[in-house]
């Protein structure tokens, strides 16, 4: 078991943001969280990584029962979180390969010597995921496209059981999107490899590999199972209340407004 929510929800100043969550993620599986900008969305996220907890139900995150188990950093250091938040923290002038060094002290900056080991591992990441080209350049200095992969490659240094991929590809253009996601494509079928929440409100981006959505509206679950069941005409247009096309192409959808 990866996750297990149970009638979740989450009060914050006085309002509902999340409301009757029940969600269950297997091992070996890989979903998408799909939702418009205030779906509630963020808010889940912040309490999968025990930065929030549930006002209601029962949370359990990689073994770790909340409310029953210390949480908080030994939680987090089994979550891979990528985020454009994350990446406001991060000292600019560091090189890639700095960056993603730090992941295995889970700091923000390198502060301790890493020993030969850290350093290997962090070499191999670089080449799995495309980086070892760059892994001398300044972090600022790189496309965001890299910044991406770098922030990946930097979130697998601890072995996490768990990433979260929170919208990595905004921001892109068409080509680093694509080379962004054949990146996560390569993550997603590594053996024994992590579990991944890829989240996202552009359907494009959704891979084969994710067997898996839910779909997040008004901090309720609209709907959740396999991701072709999903994403189909009908259940997207009773999402969004419009009529949209979904078009599988390549086993990945796309979306268009419907002209009947």
């Amino acid at each position: 078991m990866i996750v297990k929510t149970e009638g979740v929800g989450l009060k914050r100043n006085g309002k509902w943001i999340l409301e009757d969550i029940n969600w269950q993620i297997n091992k070996n599986e890989h979903w998408v969280l799909y939702g418009l900008n205030g779906a509630g969305k963020t808010a889940l996220l912040n309490m999968l990584c025990a930065y929030y907890h549930p006002t209601v139900g029962s949370v359990e995150v990689l073994g770790k029962v909340f409310g029953k188990a210390e949480l908080g950093g030994s939680l987090r250091k089994k979550i891979g979180l990528v985020s454009n938040r994350l990446q406001q923290n991060l000292y600019m002038t560091d090189s890639a390969y700095e960056i993603i060094l730090s992941g295995a002290f889970a700091s923000i900056g390198l502060y301790e010597t890493p020993t030969d080991e850290i350093r290997q591992k962090a070499i191999d990441l670089l080449k799995m995921l495309g980086c070892f080209d760059y892994a001398d350049r300044e972090y600022s200095s790189l496309s965001q496209g890299e910044k991406q992969r770098v922030l990946i490659a930097r979130a697998l240094m601890l072995d996490p059981e768990l990433i979260i991929l929170d919208e990595p590809a905004t921001g892109l253009d068409f080509l680093a999107r694509e080379q962004l996601l054949e990146t996560i494509n390569v993550l997603a079928k590594q053996k024994n490899g992590p579990a991944i929440i890829y989240v996202t409100h552009h359907l494009e981006e959704i891979l084969p590999v994710f067997s898996h959505s839910i779909l997040l509206k008004k901090g309720k679950v609209f709907a959740k199972g396999q991701t072709e069941e999903m994403m189909t005409s009908k259940n997207l247009s009773e999402f969004f209340e419009l009529p949209v096309e979904v078009i599988w192409n390549n086993q990945r959808p796309l979306l268009a407004k419907s002209l009947k």
